[in-house]
């Protein structure tokens, strides 16, 4: 069932509205538990667009198996979805960064509190993200240190290729799961794929996680395929790789892959001279999970962020 979660006015006459559909037993039952599947909090995000469409497909095809709730979020920043922005279009916000709210406060703040009161008391939450349109991440799950005792359960089922446990721009203070896990709501933030694309294989793999969780929730009865042991990392196992120079990056490797120390990462190609201006290489042994996507780099850019060692 389709409900408003949020509304108000534009000036333009229009209205930003943020909504989701309750998937629910036909027949209520004391004791139910819920799960909350949120996405679109940045507009150029879309990876969990599919996830929400094939969930929710699934569930009404054997709805009998539903033994609980499911809430689906699939546009927190519906004015960033329409216009495929990372921030909230006019306003140059990061709709990450307003939370938890203030009821009293600006449109896009007494937005989010209300959002959050409406997944406060859920069993668990999935905040689904992508990366930017800069870099390809691996399916995997974040979360802050200091909740991943409580997290590290659900986070193990939801499919993902690795688990960091540490510092992120997903799970820091204002940020949708950092407020629902400090007022006692679970809440793990998955990262796949890259900006503004849909990789339906990452969606499938997280979606078999998703209904392994629904089921150690009992939310659903139904069939539940196996799952991958991720592995887990904190922020000191991961080294993260910058370029000194600008030009076009041209990767001498694929994504998520084993490298030891030295192997050629990739190069920085000057289009006007016809030569590399930069050689990059490995600093440490270990399994890329982190790629540039995007071929456009200067100075400082991210390159790659590899699993296995510290420099």
């Amino acid at each position: 069932m389709l409900e408003t979660v949020a509304s108000f006015s534009l000036t333009v006459g229009e209205t930003a509205t943020v909504k989701k559909n309750r998937l629910a037993p036909k027949e209520a039952a004391e004791g139910q538990k819920r799960i909350a599947i949120v996405t679109g909090v940045h507009g150029d995000e879309l990876e969990g667009q599919y996830v929400c469409y094939e969930l929710i497909r699934r569930i009404n095809r054997n709805y009998a198996d539903l033994a609980g709730i499911v809430d689906v979020y699939p546009a927190l920043n519906p004015l960033g979805i329409d216009a495929v922005s990372r921030q909230i279009p006019m306003y140059d916000l990061d709709m990450n960064r307003v939370f938890p709210g203030i009821e009293d406060g600006t449109p896009w703040e007494h937005m989010a509190r209300q959002v959050i009161d409406d997944i406060n008391g859920a069993d668990l939450c999935i905040d689904i993200h992508s990366s930017d349109i800069f870099l390809r991440e691996i399916p995997q799950v974040r979360m802050g240190t200091e909740y991943a005792p409580k997290l590290m359960s659900y986070a193990k089922l939801l499919n993902a290729d690795f688990i960091w446990v540490g510092k992120s721009s997903a799970v820091r203070p204002s940020s949708l799961s950092h407020t629902l896990n400090s007022s006692g709501t679970p809440c793990l933030v998955v990262e796949m794929g890259a900006g503004m694309r849909i990789t339906k294989e990452y969606g499938e793999q997280l979606l078999d996680g998703i209904f392994a969780v629904m089921s150690k929730l009992g939310i659903w009865t139904g069939e539940v395929k196996p799952v991958s042991n991720p592995m887990v990392s904190s922020d000191g196992e991961v080294t993260i790789v910058h370029c000194n120079k600008s030009g076009i990056f041209m990767p001498a490797i694929k994504h998520w892959i084993g490298i030891c120390e030295g192997d050629h990462i990739g190069d920085i190609l000057n289009a006007f001279t016809g030569e590399i201006e930069e050689e990059i290489f490995s600093p440490v042994s270990g399994t890329v999970f982190t790629l540039r996507e995007y071929p456009v780099v200067s100075n400082g850019s991210l390159i790659a962020r590899i699993l296995g060692g510290a420099r």
